[in-house]
């Protein structure tokens, strides 16, 4: 082991970095305390633009999150990327975007967190074509348009906040009138975290995105680029209860939930179906989130970083033993060769089912008893604990294809477990997915809140995790069935599979148009009456009349000869004039 290798010193700075600010974050909450840090850059007509940061017990939690899960990060691509030529320039990109997160995560201030999302956009595009092909440059392309719509709105909430004397939002909190400009910000600051977040109709660039290499896709569905929209929201929580725009939020984030839920059960790619896991995770943090419970949002936001990082380095480690193989179908029996592997891929997929004790339970348990706490109608009531028993589907359904039944891989391919760096990001992951929900349960809610409710509620959720399970069983059975579920129901399946032909509706369709538009355009003017009556119409008059001109001379000498001695004769009387 190198240690002076640039993902070494980028391991051990953000490692020790995560430490200090966590025990940093854990004192602040202890003594309920906030650093509030501005400085004037210059004056503006009467408004101050000024440089803002705040470090309190959230943004301090959060950042130390982010800090640990890219240290491990980096720290794993050094096995896992081990034959790229440029590894400085990859890690030097990843380094950009973990800087632009904790930009974004420490501003309070409209100017300075647009400079950290636009830095995320910017470095997301750069890595998700990184593996440069066709394929790679339309994800991108859709990746960096989708939050491209977040940036505008921030923009435009930027130049309106200009009224108001500064753009810090905290400012706000306690003075909230109900004004148009305030509800109208507020609505924008909804649209840019909808972008971020991948809510629906903006889902089809998260899996689209999973072009970018497996230690990215790690970064960016735990902890980074995802979870900036949530995060803006909690920030931004007490206006958008205050303009009533929790209902709203609450129906996008089920139906995000229940579209990805339904997608992952039809899905064989397996980075699909973890990207399609996070989208169904991140539609219930905004759907907890509009409902009243911003800590709830954020303890569910910290759990799943954990443990969905570590799901996405096993899944990293899977695809590198399986020589850049994603396909499930060509997976089983991984568990007699990869041990480690299956290990930590089961305990974090378990955690992501809500299974009890680990650290997705502590959060997605309390999640659903609030649910069954408010005051919700039936259809939110069925779609939550309809999506979280499609989450315990689309698990089971993924370990039985992967872990059991016979090897479909080729012989070619050589198993083994022996990555250093690969195995040390996993294990030291693997502790903190079993134990971190517990730890930051107690950190977060120092006293426990009583929730009583009747039996068939209680235990409602496990019911449904385990009516989740068995229905995953049966589709991994159905599908190796003599008469497939997917060919007699095809179009069925690929309407679900496509996550309801969104990534359709979300490229095609907006360009159909003004393609369409261009082309007829460029067929009748360019290549049509343009063409005749422009540079090829006139081309084609002086060659015609330079031809008839030279037939003309060149058939009749006497004319040509006298033409001569004419011109001649002209210059020779200018001459002497």
């Amino acid at each position: 082991m190198n240690l002076f290798s640039i993902c070494s010193l980028s391991f051990f700075s953000l490692f020790l970095s995560s430490t200090l600010i966590f025990t940093l974050g854990i004192y602040y909450l202890m003594i309920d305390y906030s650093i509030f840090v501005e400085w004037e850059l210059f004056n503006l007509n009467g408004s101050m633009v000024v440089m803002t940061l705040i470090l309190d017990w959230m943004s301090l939690i959060f950042m130390s999150f982010v800090m640990y899960i890219s240290s491990l990060v980096i720290y794993y691509s050094e096995d896992y990327m081990q034959g790229e030529s440029n590894m400085n320039r990859f890690i030097i990109i990843v380094l950009m975007f973990i800087f632009s997160m904790g930009f974004l995560i420490i501003s309070p201030n409209l100017i300075s967190i647009l400079l950290g999302w636009d830095g995320l956009g910017l470095v997301s595009y750069c890595l998700v074509i990184y593996y440069q092909n066709v394929k790679s440059y339309n994800a991108g392309m859709l990746t960096a348009l989708s939050n491209r719509i977040g940036d505008v709105s921030i923009l435009i909430s930027i130049a309106w906040m200009m009224n108001f004397g500064g753009w810090n939002y905290i400012y706000y909190y306690d003075f909230i009138s109900y004004s148009f400009e305030m509800k109208f910000i507020t609505m924008l600051i909804i649209l840019a975290a909808m972008t971020s977040s991948a809510q629906i109709p903006f889902s089809s660039w998260l899996p689209a995105a999973m072009a970018a290499p497996t230690p990215v896709s790690a970064l960016v569905h735990s902890s980074t680029l995802v979870t900036a929209g949530i995060y803006l929201l909690i920030r931004f929580s007490p206006m958008i209860y205050f303009y009533n725009y929790g209902s709203f939020l609450l129906f996008i984030g089920c139906l995000t939930m229940f579209m990805a839920g339904l997608g992952a059960n039809y899905e064989f790619d397996l980075s699909k179906i973890i990207a399609l896991s996070t989208l169904s995770q991140l539609g219930l943090m905004m759907s907890i989130l509009s409902m009243g419970f911003p800590k709830i949002a954020f303890f569910h936001l910290l759990s799943h970083a954990l443990f969905k990082a570590l799901l996405f380095m096993c899944a990293g480690s899977m695809i590198h033993n399986l020589k850049d193989s994603q396909d499930i179908r060509f997976m089983g029996s991984i568990v007699n060769f990869m041990p480690l592997t299956s290990i930590c891929f089961n305990v974090s997929s378990l955690s992501l089912c809500g299974m009890p004790f680990l650290a997705g339970f502590y959060s997605k348990d309390l999640i659903l008893e609030m649910v069954c706490f408010s005051w919700i109608n039936l259809l939110i009531f069925f779609m939550y604990f309809f999506s979280t028993g499609l989450t315990a589907s689309y698990s089971f359904r993924l370990f039985y294809y992967s872990m059991f039944g016979n090897n479909n891989f080729y012989s070619s391919f050589s198993f083994n477990d022996k990555g250093f760096f690969i195995s040390f990001g996993m294990i030291s992951l693997l502790f903190v997915s079993i134990f971190g929900g517990s730890l930051l349960s107690w950190l977060i809610f120092p006293i426990p809140c009583m929730i009583v409710l009747p039996y068939y509620l209680k235990f409602l959720t496990m019911t449904v995790v385990i009516l989740g399970s068995y229905f995953g069983y049966f589709i991994f059975k159905s599908s190796f069935s003599y008469k497939l579920f997917s060919m007699n129901m095809l179009s069925f399946v690929m309407f679900m599979g496509s996550m309801w032909f969104m990534p359709f509706l979300s490229t095609k369709f907006i360009v159909y148009l003004p393609l369409k538009f261009s082309y007829y355009s460029c067929k009748s003017f360019d290549y049509g009456w343009g063409e005749i009556l422009g540079g090829q119409g006139l081309y084609n008059l002086f060659i015609y009349l330079i031809n008839y001109i030279q037939c003309w001379y060149d058939s009749n000498f006497k004319i040509y000869l006298l033409t001569f001695i004419f011109w001649m004769f002209i210059l020779i009387m200018l001459f002497f004039i």
